[in-house]
């Protein structure tokens, strides 16, 4: 099932959110599955790799043993959702007793008294989620899940990943926001840097912006810092800077930065 869109938006801004949409998941396949013992559930971003996926944070299992059974194969880098999520196919195995595929986690399923799985993948902008039965019993459990619990994973799916783009853009709006009410600050700043190094606004803005790198600040708040003092025991250190900076690729230096014609 391929990606419609790819993109890029940080876990850390919905793991809340996607945690508990991937615990109800999995306890709704369990309960649409009747031949299952539990499920799970596994969201992966696009330019994520599976094995880099931290699995406390995007997995959700009906039981501790299952919730082992999901870290065994990110971190083997074989199993059922490896495949899954490899072809955008189901994958999954009726008997594990006799199905030597993938030897690490069939010897913790085995281990945890699980003797058939399935996983299906679902994608859908940039996000990709694998919704995986189990059973206690040999038998084909792929049929079963593809039923209802394939519905339930694809309009799971698209949900998620229509909430994790609402939440982007509430970040980017919040970024956007910032910048704008930070802005006449740093024009204040600029106008003081102008005056101090009697330099021009570009040669301002980047020296405030080179400042704001070397002293690991945010560049608002170190333009507040210059205009609440209006730049008054910043002098020595603004002209240092000033003429220790290299200029930019390409653009010949100019004001306190050049050296004077011999």
């Amino acid at each position: 099932m391929p990606d419609r869109t790819h993109i890029r938006a940080a876990f850390q801004t919905d793991a809340p959110s996607l945690g508990r949409n991937l615990a109800e998941l999995a306890e709704q396949a369990a309960a649409g599955t009747p031949d299952s013992c539990g499920a799970t559930a596994t969201a992966v971003l696009a330019e994520e790799s599976p094995g880099a996926v931290d699995a406390d944070r995007t997995t959700a299992a009906t039981h501790p043993d299952l919730s082992a059974l999901v870290s065994v194969q990110l971190s083997a880098g074989e199993g059922p959702i490896l495949a899954a999520l490899d072809t955008g196919r189901p994958a999954g195995a009726d008997d594990l007793l006799y199905d030597d595929r993938w030897p690490r986690y069939r010897a913790r399923a085995l281990d945890a008294g699980v003797r058939s799985s399935a996983s299906l993948p679902f994608a859908c902008d940039g996000l990709t989620v694998t919704v995986s039965v189990y059973g206690l019993r040999p038998g084909p459990l792929r049929k079963a899940a593809q039923g209802a619990t394939g519905l339930l994973g694809d309009l799971a799916t698209e949900s998620m990943a229509r909430d994790r783009l609402y939440r982007a853009a509430l970040v980017q709006v919040d970024q956007l926001d910032t910048a704008l009410r930070s802005r006449p600050v740093v024009d204040q700043a600029c106008g003081i840097v102008m005056y101090v190094l009697g330099c021009d606004p570009d040669q301002a803005f980047d020296l405030l912006r080179r400042l704001s790198q070397r002293t690991n600040r945010k560049l608002a708040e170190l333009a507040e810092t210059v205009v609440r003092t209006r730049g008054r025991g910043l002098e020595r250190d603004l002209i240092a800077f000033g003429r220790s900076a290299a200029p930019e690729p390409d653009r010949p230096a100019s004001g306190p930065d050049r050296d004077p014609p011999g």
